[in-house]
């Protein structure tokens, strides 16, 4: 890969480390809230549902959303970087703001308020992630791994788009969603390993 300017190495790496923490805060949060709420059920249910107005996890789900959002907002910050230094396209790494604005917009506006589902509406965006770095980060350009790890998330994160038929698993609502947090959770975790590990080549 040929290289641009070389990034601040320190300060980077802990931007592109966020992107690790960013699924297991997310996914940590829907559990604890889950069991809050006592008969809730992952399968069935939307996620959203955990910070319905009323609940008692409510401020608990907000929270943690925010933080996801911030720390993704960070992370592409240092994706950025490091796309700059390789003289890569940075629209992959752009395109996870679709992420950044729909789960803060979750946070902020909670079910049942229409906004709510207006700003989820810009996530339906974060497929091109993947599906754009094959087509922009190749040749000398190329991530190792990078064939193999878009496809699996897109293949994950295209199944969670069942949730719009109804007529698919009517009774599991919930696990047709989260087919597409899996896949964007497995899209952070390569980019932020694979980003790292170029970062640490860069220094």
């Amino acid at each position: 890969m040929a290289t641009k300017d070389v990034p601040d190495h320190p300060s980077t790496d802990l931007l592109l480390h966020l992107g690790r923490w960013i699924p297991l805060v997310f996914l940590t949060t829907t559990v604890i809230c889950g069991f809050m709420l006592g008969n809730y059920n992952h399968l069935s249910r939307m996620v959203s549902d955990l910070g319905a107005i009323g609940t008692p996890s409510r401020f608990y789900f907000s929270a943690g959303l925010l933080a996801c959002s911030v720390m993704s907002a960070l992370f592409i910050v240092g994706l950025c970087r490091v796309c700059a230094a390789l003289r890569i396209s940075r629209l992959p790494a752009l395109l996870l703001l679709a992420y950044t604005i729909s789960i803060a917009g979750a946070g902020v506006f909670p079910l049942p308020l229409r906004m709510h589902l207006l700003m989820g509406m810009p996530s339906v965006l974060l497929i091109l992630s993947p599906l754009l770095s094959l087509a922009l980060w190749r040749g000398r350009s190329r991530l190792p791994g990078i064939e193999g790890a878009s496809m699996a998330c897109l293949v994950v994160m295209a199944l969670g788009f069942l949730a719009f038929l109804r007529g698919v698993l009517p009774d599991l609502v919930g696990l047709k969603q989260r087919f597409f947090h899996l896949g964007w959770c497995m899209w952070f975790l390569y980019l932020s390993y694979r980003f790292a590990r170029v970062n640490s080549g860069l220094a």
